[in-house]
Order: structure tokens, then sequence, then C-alpha cells
């Protein structure tokens, strides 16, 4: 099983951002923060040549069932997406929870994990 999911849409660099933030909206999940590494490197002085958008996402309700078990699953919260160009391609994709919660060991987290790795896929078809 692949670590990321990705899909490449047709859509513009920032109509895939505002898509991606809709479609995490209708599952109930919100951006926290975002960041484009091409604005801030550019604010670096770095000519980086790609939009590439970090999102982090939070559904609350989630969050709170994942850290009440194990508050050390902090270090894998709130959950990124990106979206970001490549190969005159837009790319929107994610690291999978069911994945990342696994190698912490706890087997009473992948119920919760396998939920929000299908809310977050699901988010992204929608998206693209």
């Amino acid at each position: 099983m692949e670590l990321i999911y990705e899909k490449i849409t047709d859509k513009s660099f920032d109509e895939a951002v505002k898509n991606i933030t809709e479609s995490l909206k209708d599952k109930k999940f919100g951006v926290l923060w975002q960041l484009n590494f091409k604005d801030k490197m550019i604010e670096h002085g770095i000519d980086f040549p790609n939009n590439f958008m970090v999102l982090e996402v939070c559904n609350p309700q989630k969050a709170n069932e994942v850290l009440t078990k194990h508050i050390e699953m902090g270090y894998f919260l709130p959950c990124k997406m990106v979206v970001y160009e490549k190969d005159g391609t837009v790319r929107i994709g994610t690291a999978r929870p069911e994945i990342l919660m696994g190698m912490a060991g706890y087997d009473d987290l992948g119920d919760v994990a396998s939920e929000v790795e299908e809310i977050l896929i699901e988010a992204i078809d929608n998206a693209i």
C-alpha cells in the first residue's frame, strides 16, 4: 500500500486549492492553516519554480477521538493535504492516515484511521 494518495486534476492550481477546501468542508473537515511554499521561498529570495500548497486539515470530533485515546498521536495531527504543480500538471494528495497511525502501533486507532482516510480520499476524488 502506498503511503501517499494522489490524483492529477485538469484544474488550475488556484481552482484545485479552492475545490479541495470546499470538498473537505462538505466532509466536515476544516482547513486550519495553509502555506504556499513558492510564496514563502520568494520571501527568502529563493526562486522556487512550482506552486506547492500545504493545507493542514482537521475534523475536531475525529481529532478528539484519536487524542483522547493516545495524546502522542498529536505528532501526526492535523492531517496534511497538498496541492502542487509538477511537469505541467496539478496534483492533489495526502499521506494516508491508516498507514501513519498504523506505524504508531496502536491497534485501537484502526477504525478511526480507516474512516478518516476514506473521507480524505473521497474529498480528493470529489475535488478533481
